[in-house]
C-alpha cells in the first residue's frame, strides 16, 4: 500500500442510538466519495455496510463494518457501529482504536438511552467527537431541542456550526456559520448545490450562532480576545484552525445538521471530519508497559512497530481475520511479529484493506492504518502485536460480563461436534459471548448481552455452521455477594494408610464496594501456613467463588484475609490446601449474610400519551421502579429500572398494551439485591 501522509488520515467511527441513521450516513459517504455508484438503502436490504444476512433481514447493524474512502486528498478510514445495546461491544472495541467519532442524533428523538452509553464509551477512551443531527426532514424534527439535550443530558459543550433552513418537509438546506453562507440542495441526490447568501429571515439567528462560535474560539485562545472586542471578524481558516484544536482537546463538540436519507448535509459532514477531527499525528502517544515499566509509542513509521487487535472475524474462505490498528512502525507481509500479550510469535500471512466484507491485498501497513491481518494463529481481541525486539503491551480493553444465558443442544447427534466448533469460533469473534458446559447437568450453555444477541448467535450457527439447535428458556446471570464480615475455617484431612492429606486454614471475609471484584491478602505470621501453600489457598477460594455458595452463581465483590492455619510436615500438599481454602470460604459465607444480586435494566418506553396508564401498568407488574416521565415530540417517554428476569417477553406485552405503537430500549443499569420472595424462589429455601 502506498504510504500516506499521517496528517491526511482520519480514523473515525459513526456511533448513535439504534435507528438514528448510522448506516444510511455511511452509505451516503460511500456514494459521495465515489466508493459506490449506487445508493444503498437499509430498508431495501442492500446497504454495503450491513453485509450480514441477519442485518439485511432485520434492518439493523449487528457487527461493526470498516471501509476506507478518499475525500479531498484525505483518506478516511470509517467504521459503522451498531446502535443496539446487545452489540455494545462492537462500539467499545471500535472506539478503542479510533481517533475521532461522529455522534449521530435523530432530530426528533434527540439524546436517547444508547446515545448516552456510546457517549460515555467515547469519554472513556478520550475520543474527540463532532455531532450530526440527522433526519431533519421527519415530522417533529427540532434541531435546537437536540442541541440543548446534548448540553443537559451529556454534559457536553455543543457548538452549532451549521443551522437548518426549514424543517420537516420544508427542510431545504443548511446555513454554514464558518463560511457565513447558505447551502441549498437543488436535486434529490444532493449533488446540485447552490451556495448563496443567508436568507433574510435567518440572518439574525445566524449572526447570534456565529458569535457563539467566535466566543468559543476566544475562550480557547485568549490571544484573540483583543480582536474580538474590537469587533474584528475572523477568517474561516482561522476559525477552523482554532475549532480543530478545541475539538481535539474535547473542549467543544461542533454540531451539524442534515438528512442523510434525503441526501442533504453529508458532504459538509465530510468536510468537517477532515477539518476538525484529529489525524493519528494529533492524538497523544499510545501508553503501554513491559515488565512493569511504562512505555510510549509515537504515531510514526520510524518508531518500533506496535498495534492492537481489536476484532476477530472467521471468514469461510479466508479463515481467521484479525482487525488491526497500527499505532507505530510498519507491518509488512511475511514478517514475524510478537504477540506480547500471549508472548508468542506470529507470522503475518496477508494484509488486507477492508471494504465491508470485501477486501484488497496490500504489502505493507503504516502507522495510523486500520487493516486486517490473515494467518495469525494465537491472537484474540485486545492483544498487542509488536516488534519482537521492542516488546510492549498496550492498554487493554475491558468487556462487560454476559447478563443472560440459555441452554442449547443440537437437534441431531451428528451436530454435536459441529456445534462445538461453531460456538468456539463465535466466542473467539465476540468477547461478550461465552459458552461452557454446566457441570451439574452436562448441558451446553451460551451466555450473552440480551435475547437478540443470543438469537443472532443461534441464527449464525444454523447459517454459517449448518447446525440446527434447540434453545432453552433464557436464564438470568444472577450473582452472589455478602453483607457483613465473617470468619470461617476449612480443615481437610484424609488418612487412608500411607501418605495422607492435610490442609487447615482460617479465613476472614468482608464485603467490598459493588464492581470492585475479589481481593486476597495473606496475613499469616510465624509460618502457620507455609508460603508455598498460600497460592493454592487463594486458588481454592476463587474456584469456590466461581461455582457459587448458596445458589450456584458466582460470588463477587469480597475480600478474603488468610489469618491462620496449620500444616503437617508429611501429609500437607497443594491439593489439600486448595480444598481447605474452598471449605473455609463456604464456612465463612454461611455466616456472612450471603445474598443474591440480580441485573437491573435501565428501560426507556416511548408511547403516545393515550397509552401512558397502560405502559405504567406493564412496568409496575414487572417490579419496575418508575424514575421519570417526559414529553418527547408528542409521545411520553418513561424511564424505569426493571429487573432483567421480568423483561422476557416484554416486547409482546408492550405491543398489545399500546396497539403496536409503543417501543422500548434497555441496557444494563446495575446489580441490586433481590427481594426476599425472589431469594426464596431462586434458592428454594426459606429466609
Amino acid at each position: 500500500m502506498e504510504q500516506v501522509n499521517l496528517q491526511k488520515i482520519r480514523n473515525i467511527g459513526i456511533m448513535a442510538h439504534i435507528d438514528a441513521g448510522k448506516t444510511t450516513v455511511s452509505e451516503r459517504i460511500l456514494f459521495y466519495t465515489g466508493k459506490r455508484h449506487k445508493l444503498g438503502e437499509v430498508h431495501e436490504g442492500n446497504a454495503v455496510m450491513d453485509w450480514m444476512e441477519q442485518e439485511q433481514e432485520r434492518g439493523i447493524t449487528i457487527t461493526s463494518a470498516a471501509t476506507s474512502v478518499p475525500w479531498n486528498d484525505y483518506t478516511i478510514n470509517l467504521i459503522d457501529t451498531p446502535g443496539h445495546v446487545d452489540f455494545t461491544v462492537e462500539v467499545e472495541r471500535s472506539l478503542r482504536v479510533l481517533d475521532g467519532a461522529v455522534a449521530l442524533f435523530c432530530a426528533k428523538g434527540g439524546v436517547e438511552p444508547q446515545s448516552e452509553t456510546v457517549w460515555r464509551q467515547a469519554e472513556k477512551y478520550r475520543v474527540p467527537r463532532i455531532a450530526f443531527v440527522n433526519k431533519m426532514d421527519i415530522k417533529g424534527a427540532d434541531f435546537y431541542k437536540v442541541v440543548e439535550s446534548i448540553k443537559t443530558k451529556l454534559g457536553a459543550h455543543p457548538l452549532p456550526i451549521t443551522l437548518p433552513i426549514g424543517r420537516e418537509e420544508e427542510f431545504t438546506g443548511v446555513i454554514d456559520l464558518i463560511y457565513n453562507n447558505a447551502i441549498k440542495y437543488q436535486d434529490d441526490l444532493g449533488r446540485n448545490v447552490e451556495v448563496c447568501e443567508i436568507p433574510d429571515e435567518y440572518k439574525q439567528v445566524a449572526k447570534n450562532a456565529r458569535s457563539a462560535i467566535l466566543e468559543a474560539c476566544v475562550d480557547y485562545d485568549e490571544s484573540l480576545m483583543e480582536r474580538f472586542f474590537e469587533g474584528d471578524d475572523f477568517t474561516a481558516t482561522e476559525i477552523i484552525s482554532i475549532l480543530r484544536k478545541a475539538t481535539v482537546d474535547m473542549k467543544v463538540v461542533p454540531v451539524l445538521c442534515g438528512s442523510a436519507y434525503r441526501n442533504k448535509g453529508v458532504q459538509k459532514l465530510l468536510d468537517t471530519v477532515v477539518d476538525l477531527l484529529p489525524s493519528p499525528a494529533d492524538v497523544p502517544p499510545m501508553k503501554g508497559e513491559w515488565n512493569g515499566k511504562e512505555l510510549l509509542r509515537e504515531s510514526n513509521d520510524k518508531a518500533p512497530t506496535a498495534g492492537l487487535a481489536f476484532k476477530i472475524m472467521v471468514d469461510p474462505f479466508l479463515g481467521k481475520l484479525v482487525y488491526f490498528r497500527v499505532y507505530s512502525g510498519v507491518v509488512k507481509k511475511g514478517s514475524t511479529l510478537l504477540n506480547s500479550t500471549k508472548e508468542k510469535k506470529e507470522r503475518i500471512g496477508r494484509i488486507l484493506k477492508m471494504h465491508a466484507n470485501a477486501s484488497t491485498d496490500i504489502d505493507s501497513a503504516y502507522a495510523g492504518d486500520i487493516v486486517v491481518l490473515a494467518g495469525l494463529k494465537d491472537t484474540t481481541t485486545g492483544d498487542t502485536i509488536c516488534d519482537p525486539n521492542n516488546p510492549i503491551i498496550l492498554e487493554k480493553m475491558v468487556f462487560p460480563d454476559p447478563v443472560i444465558r440459555v441452554a442449547i443442544e443440537p437437534k441431531t447427534k451428528l451436530g454435536q461436534e459441529k456445534m462445538g466448533i461453531g460456538l468456539s469460533k463465535l466466542a473467539e469473534e465476540d468477547p461478550t459471548f461465552r459458552t461452557y458446559s454446566d457441570k451439574d447437568t452436562g448441558q451446553t450453555i451460551i451466555a450473552g448481552m440480551g435475547e437478540l444477541h443470543l438469537e443472532i448467535i443461534v441464527d449464525r450457527l444454523l447459517r454459517e455452521y449448518k447446525v440446527e439447535a434447540n434453545v432453552g428458556k433464557p436464564q438470568v446471570s444472577y450473582r452472589e455477594t455478602i453483607k457483613r464480615e465473617a470468619r470461617g475455617e476449612g480443615k481437610f484431612i484424609r488418612q487412608s494408610g500411607g501418605k495422607g492429606q492435610y490442609g487447615h486454614v482460617v479465613l476472614v471475609i468482608s464485603p467490598k464496594d459493588p464492581g470492585t471484584g475479589f481481593e486476597f491478602i495473606d496475613e499469616t505470621v510465624g509460618g502457620t501456613v507455609p508460603k508455598e501453600y498460600v497460592k493454592p489457598v487463594e486458588e481454592g477460594v476463587k474456584e469456590a467463588a466461581r461455582a457459587g455458595i448458596i445458589a450456584g452463581y458466582e460470588l463477587v465483590d469480597f475480600k478474603v484475609r488468610l489469618i491462620d492455619g496449620s500444616y503437617h510436615e508429611v501429609d500437607s500438599s497443594e491439593m489439600a490446601f486448595r480444598i481447605a481454602g474452598s471449605m473455609g470460604l463456604k464456612d465463612a459465607v454461611s455466616r456472612a449474610g450471603a445474598t443474591i444480586l440480580e441485573p437491573v435494566m435501565a428501560v426507556e418506553v416511548t408511547a403516545p400519551d393515550d397509552y401512558l396508564g397502560d405502559v405504567l401498568g406493564t412496568l409496575n407488574s414487572r417490579r419496575g421502579q418508575i424514575k421519570t416521565i417526559e414529553d418527547k415530540s408528542g409521545v411520553k417517554a418513561v424511564e424505569a429500572d426493571v429487573p432483567l428476569s421480568e423483561m422476557f417477553g416484554y416486547a409482546t406485552n408492550l405491543r398489545s398494551a399500546t396497539q403496536g405503537r409503543g417501543n422500548y430500549t434497555m441496557q444494563l443499569g446495575c446489580y441490586l439485591e433481590v427481594p426476599k420472595s425472589e431469594f426464596e424462589r431462586i434458592t428454594g429455601t426459606k429466609r
